[in-house]
């Protein structure tokens, strides 16, 4: 009977992501806000709470985020990471002031202690990899100037959740600084190695990988990924960066092959995992936490503008170009879920996942849309301004009527011709 309400329920929620799938991609904006809602419709306090599956969408959940962090490293080759440190980095500095102090600062502000506003400010920063990459696809952006900017400026973001990740782990663990330390070497390290062999012997990694047989790379890749991720798990290292690393190692046709088999699932366990996030959060502890929510989603949004605009610029691109990279990076999504969903599960603070769900629903329906409008918002205003600056301008040259002039004895006296 057990399993039999098992198979009712995960299979309920298979179809109903299935179903929230489709529909988003009727109307062409991402299902992540779908699937959230999802969660908190399966939830406690939700419409159809679940009992019998949750243990294993747990599990589904943990596999979603190894998968979501797995393909992002298969994106990128190590030459191509170390190469954007180098040109880039100016632009992931002024990323990270911009966008991680304000949400460090509303989490002090509201009083939630330096432990929340360290992971809030994870939240606010991390821009959806995934939402942007399929806004650019869909707007037919990828091939502009200035989207080799916005992607740099992805891969930069992706490169510090290697560091940040160990350092929220310690920290949410209430480590000392002294297990913090050697929990951060670790991970410092273990990513240095795996650029270092990905660079030097990446081709015989990738060899060693290969298979013509779809079945046997797929196993392979799989298994390699969840093992090297339970390894860097149990050394207090976030089994994402471990998946990521794995990625990276990965190149050329095993890369591409890997990817195109691990999509299906990487897709599946993705929306588990955001189905799963929903599950743990009230929907009633939502509303008193929206206000915030939406304050802060309107500052990153601005912020993140900015420092789009300015990378752009940085790089000499146009300024309709400055415009839309900034657009293009407002949206947040499943980084900023993976980090809240940590001080959840370390219950730190009991509105910070609310918030985070919140924060996300928002600019996650917000970013396509920055994306698309931004540029064209943002010239309509600066043609508004030119031509109220000339009306001023000819206002001013062209002198005005002579007013009556006042006698003596206060009769007006008229201009003399």
């Amino acid at each position: 009977m057990h399993s039999a309400v098992f198979l009712i329920e995960f299979d309920a929620i298979i179809l109903a992501l299935g179903l929230l799938g489709r529909f988003a991609g009727r109307f062409q904006f991402s299902p992540i806000p779908l699937y959230l809602l999802a969660g908190l419709a399966f939830g406690e306090g939700g419409l159809l709470p679940l009992g019998a599956s949750e243990e294993f969408v747990a599990i589904g959940a943990e596999i979603g985020v190894i998968l979501l962090l797995l393909m992002l490293g298969l994106e990128y080759t190590a030459s191509d990471l170390v190469s954007n440190l180098k040109t880039q980095y100016p632009a992931g500095l002024v990323d990270c002031t911009l966008n991680a102090l304000p949400g460090a600062v509303a989490a002090l502000l509201m009083g939630w202690g330096p432990v929340a506003a360290v992971v809030l400010a994870g939240v606010t920063w991390i821009s959806s990899s995934g939402v942007i990459a399929k806004v650019l696809g869909d707007l037919g952006r990828l091939g502009n100037r200035e989207t080799p900017v916005i992607l740099s400026i992805l891969v930069l973001e992706d490169l510090a959740m290697a560091v940040y990740l160990p350092i929220i782990t310690a920290l949410l663990a209430g480590v000392g600084w002294a297990a913090g330390s050697l929990t951060l070497a670790i991970a410092l390290g273990a990513a240095g190695l795996v650029l270092f062999l990905a660079v030097r012997y990446g081709r015989l990694i990738s060899r060693f990988v290969s298979s013509d047989d779809p079945e046997k790379l797929l196993l392979v890749v799989l298994g390699l990924t969840i093992l090297v991720a339970g390894i860097a798990q149990q050394l207090q290292v976030s089994a994402a960066v471990g998946a990521f690393l794995v990625g990276i190692a990965l190149s050329g046709e095993v890369a591409e092959g890997a990817h195109s088999l691990l999509a299906p699932l990487r897709d599946l366990f993705a929306a588990v995992f955001f189905v799963f996030f929903g599950l743990h959060t009230d929907p009633a502890s939502i509303p008193p936490v929206l206000l915030p929510a939406l304050a802060l989603a309107v500052v990153t949004a601005l912020t993140k503008i900015a420092t789009g605009y300015w990378a752009a610029r940085r790089a000499g691109i146009s300024v309709k170009g400055r415009w839309r990279a900034g657009g293009a990076l407002v949206a947040r999504g499943e980084f900023s879920i993976v980090i809240a969903g940590l001080a959840v599960a370390a219950g730190i603070e009991p509105s910070l996942g609310p918030l985070a769900t919140a924060y996300v629903l928002i600019l996650v329906i917000a970013g396509p849309l920055t994306a698309r409008y931004t540029q064209p918002i943002a010239g309509s205003v600066a043609g508004l301004l030119t031509r109220r600056r000339e009306a001023a301008a000819e206002t001013a040259l062209v002198p005005g009527p002579r007013g009556p002039v006042e006698s003596l004895d206060g009769q007006d006296v008229p201009d003399r011709p």
